[in-house]
């Protein structure tokens, strides 16, 4: 027993030292595969069999999948995903029967922008916990504007991986509090996933005519997460500071996407077609441009602010989001 070990490491020494020099990589797993497992001679183990016999059916693993991924570079793009579960990606077609291209969403998740929104509708911060929402966002304004300066199309996507955050945080929370107590949410999960999948999209469309630097791309990182982890325990502290904080977010949204349509008007920010994404996500004319993307866009903060000071109105009054019919589809 104590010799066979000695072979078999004095053989895998040899040989460690000698492929590298005489054997390219696919010779060496030849030699390992057929020769040395082979071969009774060289007393090697059971385990190294079993260990060397893989690699040899490694190969013939990856042969195998290259032939049904067709071993080219562009084989990925090319071919479907082929599945042992079943799952088909559905066939989705336009109203003119013209195929749906988007899979992030579908023809019945588009809609219209409501345009005719009042965008200048204000919380007067009264109480304690309204000044401390107020004045907190008041306060991430300064170091945006000054990182930001007027690039608004950077401004306006770094501002929806933010926006995005308070919808999820929210709808999971309640979605974990419904489950706890075995009751119904009046529809408020829903409500407020719907928001944040709607921000979501924003950040999509304009990825489509800003492209971000890497510095921009590791802010997002860090301001994710802190963010992230700072709402999730202001909800559970006090969910009406934390729809109250987002409500005045949205506020300053709105602001922002206004100075961006004041840009576009002056001709300092060009405007280009609308990216395809957003014309049929909402909706638009074919013929559509950035700023009827960034209209769109204003419009649905609008509605985003009044859905967060609605819930956190309800909290005031000393009641449960599930007491009111939450506002599904206010587009």
């Amino acid at each position: 027993m104590m010799m066979s070990r000695g072979y078999t490491r004095l053989a895998s020494s040899m040989f460690t030292m000698v492929s590298p020099r005489f054997f390219s990589t696919a010779a060496t797993r030849g030699v390992l595969s057929n020769d040395m497992v082979k071969a009774p001679a060289v007393g090697l183990g059971v385990r190294c069999r079993s260990s060397m016999a893989a690699i040899g059916g490694g190969d013939k693993e990856q042969e195998k999948k290259q032939a049904v991924g067709g071993g080219g570079g562009s084989a990925k793009d090319d071919k479907e995903i082929v599945s042992y579960w079943g799952l088909d990606p559905t066939k989705v077609s336009k109203e003119d029967g013209s195929p749906w291209k988007w899979t992030c969403f579908r023809p019945w998740d588009t809609y219209r922008a409501d345009l005719s929104i009042d965008l200048k509708k204000h919380h007067a911060p009264v109480t304690v916990l309204d000044k401390m929402a107020y004045w907190t966002v008041k306060s991430l304004r300064w170091p945006t504007d000054l990182f930001f300066q007027r690039r608004y199309g950077c401004r306006a996507m770094m501002l929806e991986t933010v926006a995005a955050v308070p919808g999820m945080v929210g709808g999971m929370l309640l979605h974990c509090k419904s489950l706890r107590r075995f009751e119904h949410s009046g529809g408020w999960i829903k409500a407020l996933l719907e928001e944040a999948e709607n921000e979501r999209m924003h950040l999509m469309t304009f990825m489509e005519v800003s492209d971000p630097r890497w510095y921009e791309r590791a802010l997002v990182f860090s301001v994710q997460g802190v963010f992230f982890n700072a709402y999730f325990l202001g909800y559970i502290i006090s969910p009406k500071f934390a729809h109250r904080v987002v409500g005045y977010l949205e506020e300053e949204a709105i602001h922002s996407y206004t100075e961006f349509l004041k840009e576009l008007d002056n001709g300092n920010i060009e405007n280009v077609p609308a990216p395809p994404i957003a014309i049929d996500y909402w909706r638009l004319s074919p013929n559509s441009t950035l700023r009827d993307v960034v209209l769109a866009v204003r419009a649905d903060e609008a509605h985003h602010r009044d859905v967060n000071h609605f819930a956190s109105d309800i909290h005031y009054q000393g009641r449960q989001l599930k007491e009111a019919p939450a506002p599904l589809g206010y587009h």
